[in-house]
């Protein structure tokens, strides 16, 4: 049986996506702050999901919750984090910046740390990110969300760049890059090509099986990324 940590499995992509592990055969550590979300998930699958509260943005504390996970299952396959905040924050209220930075950077870089240097120890492993689409440019109304996304963005890239190093082979990074997903998650109003929560968790599990270095989800996303990437500045200023 293989072994899988997600991090933010209380809603969500997180917990649609536990739930295909646990019917592939995965026995699967849970986290996040919502405790009583986290027990019903448990209570779904007792046999093959440990449970562990945890808020990412306790950035000291995250460490201490992956070890106590690694000591129980020994090693680890799988790590997927899928924790974030992000807010429509035009005013740039700093108790909503704050909360942005310390969840999708500062928690999330020391869970990548973690998790790659775990791998490199084992020499095999995958960790698995749940960036965005945000990821490609920046925004008028949640600059502090999208930069943290394009910081993710950057921090996977560079890991999977360091793997070069892992003599094994067999530790993977891939980028998951979700347009707009039908969770709290998604941002703003008149949302378009929303995807429902399962139909996404199934390409991500797609994805992760094919151990893909980058995935749009949905796959039509692809598009709109190309056209972030090549339009200028000042398009993006007057459509954004």
């Amino acid at each position: 049986m293989k072994n899988a940590i997600v991090f933010g499995a209380t809603s969500g992509i997180g917990k649609s996506i536990t739930k295909i592990l646990v019917k592939e055969g995965y026995k699967v550590a849970i986290t996040g702050r919502r405790l009583e979300k986290l027990e019903e998930l448990k209570k779904e699958f007792p046999n093959q999901i440990l449970l562990k509260q945890n808020d990412i943005q306790q950035v000291e504390d995250v460490e201490k919750v992956f070890n106590e996970i690694v000591s129980e299952f020994k090693t680890i396959d799988l790590v997927i984090q899928s924790s974030g905040v992000g807010f429509v924050n035009p005013k740039l209220d700093w108790d909503k910046e704050q909360q942005t930075i310390l969840t999708n950077v500062l928690g999330v870089t020391k869970l990548y740390v973690l998790a790659y240097k775990l791998f490199k120890e084992q020499q095999f492993g995958h960790l698995v990110g749940i960036s965005s689409i945000a990821s490609i440019r920046g925004s008028r109304a949640a600059p502090d969300y999208f930069a943290s996304k394009a910081y993710q963005k950057a921090f996977l890239e560079g890991l999977y760049i360091k793997t070069k190093s892992i003599k094994s082979k067999k530790v993977f990074i891939t980028d998951i890059r979700p347009g707009f997903v039908d969770t709290p998650m998604a941002l703003g109003n008149q949302l378009f090509w929303m995807v429902p929560v399962e139909k996404a968790a199934i390409q991500i599990y797609t994805a992760i099986k094919k151990k893909k270095r980058v995935a749009y989800i949905s796959k039509r996303w692809q598009i709109i990324a190309w056209v972030l990437k090549i339009a200028p500045a000042w398009v993006l200023k007057k459509m954004m």
